[in-house]
């Protein structure tokens, strides 16, 4: 599997994902001392959720795509932005314009499906001396006294043999993320700054239902599976009082700067 799995639902993947805090791209441009006018490599831009936050910073940015619907979403989405481009490849195929070099490589919830043995030196290569690397992760996690909904509905996980070991989200202090050292190990970058953010959205069964339609996991069950799971989660939360959830992301940012 690979990010392009995205690529059967991305009309309604634009519209159910989450956009990203704002200080997400405040840190990326204060980390990486990214003024307007910076030149940006866009990494997995999907149907350019981050883009737009991008280039509203002054920022030309060059988002490559492998996907065919998502980049076609994505430069549907995106055309009134004169300074965005959307290209499809892949980040490790995709040859730049000869002489051009970029003042940051910007991933937010894609650089997972990079290889690293290829990303990290064709990160590197892309960028100016001071250039950097800024990845973006997205967490599921229940803080203290958040909606046991997750933990619950955990056991009709089990029941279609896809659980998850962890028996629910973790608390936001219990994610260790190995993406840091991934990236201080790979030899071409600094050990990054790391900053972390926890927000909530509250959906109806019909919207939670909607987003987990565009989680890779999901897309890959068997219609069964989603059946069973989907109606599960429909009755547990139209027999609430108050008929939603309210799930936490944790977004953790890493800006690291070329060796």
């Amino acid at each position: 599997m690979d990010g392009t799995v995205f690529d059967s639902v991305a009309e309604l993947y634009d519209r159910v994902r989450p956009r990203y805090p704002d200080g997400v791209f405040d840190d990326v441009a204060a980390l990486g001392r990214l003024g307007p006018g910076a030149r940006i490599v866009e990494v997995g831009p999907a149907t350019g959720q981050a883009t737009r936050a991008l280039a509203r910073r002054g920022w030309s940015v060059t988002a490559i795509e492998p996907g065919a619907s998502l980049a076609a979403t994505a430069a549907e989405r995106l055309a009134d932005l004169p300074d965005v481009a959307i290209e499809r490849s892949r980040f490790e195929d995709w040859d730049p314009p000869e002489g051009v070099a970029y003042d940051a490589v910007f991933a937010a919830t894609s650089w997972h499906w990079v290889d690293p043995v290829r990303g990290y030196p064709k990160a590197a290569g892309l960028l100016r001396p001071e250039g950097v690397l800024a990845v973006v992760t997205t967490h599921h996690v229940l803080p203290a006294g958040g909606d046991r909904f997750f933990v619950e509905i955990q056991e009709v996980y089990d029941e279609i043999e896809e659980s998850d070991p962890r028996s629910g989200p973790p608390e936001p202090d219990a994610v260790t993320d190995p993406l840091g050292a991934e990236i201080a190990d790979s030899g071409w970058f600094e050990p990054p700054e790391i900053r972390r953010y926890v927000w909530s959205r509250t959906y109806t069964a019909d919207d939670y239902i909607d987003v987990l339609r565009t989680y890779s996991g999901h897309i890959v069950m068997t219609d069964a599976q989603r059946d069973r799971l989907f109606g599960a989660i429909r009755e547990r939360i139209g027999h609430r009082a108050q008929p939603t959830v309210e799930k936490h992301y944790l977004n953790i940012v890493h800006v690291a700067r070329r060796r």
